[in-house]
């Protein structure tokens, strides 16, 4: 039996458990207390002051984010001195805040800015008492911008990057006044071990990080006669985008997104879920040629456990971290990157297209997706293969500068070519999504029959748990699996980089006895991705999870090897998952970074 304290709130009676803080408790009561430094997904911090509140008997005001409740406490959270002591905070960071408002890319979505007008700040007490400080932006990155005149110091970006992802390429440098959010060894942010997730762009409150926007760019190539504009989206881009436009989390908006870019301008909307169906085959044939290797030819050399390789802050992050393990990658492209090799090579012949005029366009959940194009390897089809990445929230921004009215959109479809999916493509935007749809056609190759589950629903593999394991016995194979008779597939699943660490570490000691690993470098998986809609927390992803998995049960084909157009790419194209041409295009090269 738990403790429960009573407590009054504002002369509200409250009863919660112990150790609650006094600002769950006020949610509790209805009551709002503002912050800035809390955030949900991060420990407490208390740095920010704003969410001060006075608790009878105490001389000082009490931070509410770091004050656990004790019996019969008596707190007022809108006292004068409360009041007084939140205003004055206030003006105190906006005298170190850059304040050209107007100007910013977070202007509407700032909590700094939200808790301003609120207060109703009109003057500048403080500014006289702050030097100038020689700020710094950082646009080195193809995918953030870090701009040290917008820091308010909070904290929230170091303690996601240390907590929730376990790379720690923030830190708090010095003290007082000088005090700032320095980058690893005082290089570029992003030089050395950023990973370019961005959930440190989801949680800043200000704009100190954004995601450097491509939006102009893409305009441009609307507007340019000469060019043929082809946009994908991502799977968790059409149940989050709504959230930017008047929709509840986790509503399906599939056809009046694709209506939206049409309107746009856009001269072909198609479907990164085509390509994530490709990749299934892609990769589910190089598991079990691995697992063929080992298993049959007795081939020491091969690197086992296989693991995914869909997500670029996962990459990034190997790369930097165990390089050691990189033969254990899968030589896979991502879905995103698969999509833009195809655009310039079989696109552009169907379509008889130069690739040259071709502006391949992307909208993804995330922010690292800017990096993974922009990579070297990425060039397979002659030309750069993706050019424009786009985050949800950047399409959300061009959707209202275009003035559409989103909610009376008539629902269209994908455009042909590369435009048809299933439903086990629609799943890669979940954590376990990709695992899932890999064993759905997987198991089905090898046995002939479907994945021994409630109707293609693979549940131990699904869930918000940060690592997860499931294994799976085959059982009555084909002729030419005979050798996997009896074998129990081991799988792991971890989303978030601080699980994807945990897992390394035990593969790299050895002790792991895994088969296959899925790893997303952000919470959720992409559904909770550095692009998506702002706020992003635990509950908002469940609801997106949730839309996911609906969106998945409602498609007509849900298994990757029964998409038509996937057997018609490699008749007519590709010639066989592994082939000559499926290989040149569709796989790639890691980099060990720690050189």
């Amino acid at each position: 039996m738990k403790e429960m304290i009573n407590l009054k709130i504002d002369d509200i009676n409250v009863s919660v458990e112990a150790g609650t803080t006094i600002l769950e408790a006020a949610k509790k009561a209805n009551v709002r207390i503002p912050t800035l430094c809390y955030h949900p997904d991060l420990c407490i911090a208390g740095n920010c002051r704003i969410c001060m509140v006075e608790v009878e008997g105490s001389l000082t005001l009490t931070a509410a984010c770091a004050m656990p409740v004790s019996e019969n406490m008596v707190i007022h959270t809108n006292s004068l001195k409360v009041r007084t002591a939140r205003k004055h905070n206030i003006e105190l960071l906006l005298s170190e805040h850059n304040s050209e408002c107007t100007k910013c890319y977070k202007n509407g979505n700032c909590e700094l800015q939200d808790l301003a007008a609120e207060y109703k700040i009109t003057n500048e007490t403080f500014i006289d008492l702050v030097p100038f400080h020689n700020y710094t932006i950082d646009h080195y990155s193809p995918a953030i911008i870090k701009d040290d005149s917008k820091c308010i110091r909070c904290q929230r970006c170091v303690r996601t990057c240390e907590e929730l992802q376990s790379v720690s390429a923030l830190g708090v440098a010095y003290k007082g006044e000088h005090m700032k959010i320095s980058t690893f060894m005082e290089k570029s942010m992003f030089d050395v071990v950023c990973t370019n997730c961005g959930q440190c762009v989801n949680r800043c409150p200000v704009g100190a990080l954004v995601e450097k926007n491509y939006i102009d760019q893409v305009w441009d190539a609307i507007y340019d006669p000469s060019k043929h504009v082809v946009l994908q989206t991502a799977p968790a881009v059409r149940i989050a985008l709504g959230e930017d436009l008047g929709y509840d989390p986790g509503e399906i908006v599939t056809g009046k997104m694709v209506a939206a870019i049409k309107k746009l301008g856009i001269d072909s909307v198609l479907d990164t879920d085509f390509t994530a169906d490709l990749t299934i085959m892609e990769e589910g044939t190089e598991l079990l040629t691995r697992l063929k290797k080992a298993l049959v030819d007795k081939d020491s050399s091969v690197a086992l456990p296989m693991m995914t390789s869909c997500s670029p802050g996962w990459i990034k992050f190997i790369e930097h971290q165990f390089p050691q393990l990189l033969p254990n990658l899968s030589t896979c492209k991502s879905p995103q990157q698969m999509f833009g090799a195809l655009a310039k090579t079989y696109y552009a012949q169907k379509r008889n297209i130069d690739p040259a005029d071709i502006v391949s366009v992307s909208v993804m959940p995330c922010t690292a997706k800017k990096f993974e194009a922009d990579r070297p390897e990425m060039r397979s089809s002659g030309y750069k293969d993706v050019d424009y990445v786009l985050t949800t929230r950047e399409l959300a921004v061009m959707i209202k500068q275009a003035g559409i009215d989103f909610e009376s959109l008539k629902e269209e479809k994908y455009d042909s070519i590369m435009g048809q999916s299933t439903g086990a493509a629609v799943i890669f935007g979940a954590t376990g999504g990709v695992m899932e749809a890999a064993l759905r056609t997987a198991y089905e190759l090898v046995t002939g029959r479907e994945v021994p589950f409630d109707g293609l629903n693979i549940t131990p593999v699904r869930g918000m748990e940060g690592v997860k394991e499931a294994s799976v016995k085959i059982e009555g194979t084909l002729p030419e699996w005979k050798f996997l008779e009896g074998a129990i597939l081991n799988t792991a699943i971890a989303h978030g980089l601080v699980n994807a660490k945990k897992v390394m570490e035990l593969v790299d000691s050895g002790k792991a006895n895994y088969h296959f690993i899925e790893i997303m470098a952000c919470p959720g998986g992409c559904l909770g991705g550095g692009g998506q809609p702002i706020p992003t927390n635990m509950e908002i992803r469940m609801k997106r999870n949730k839309a996911i998995y609906q969106e998945d049960a409602g498609m007509p084909i849900r298994k990757s090897h029964e998409n038509p157009e996937i057997a018609l790419i490699y008749k007519e194209f590709l010639e066989k998952p592994l082939g000559h041409t499926s290989h040149k295009l569709l796989h790639t090269t890691y980099i060990d970074r720690t050189k």
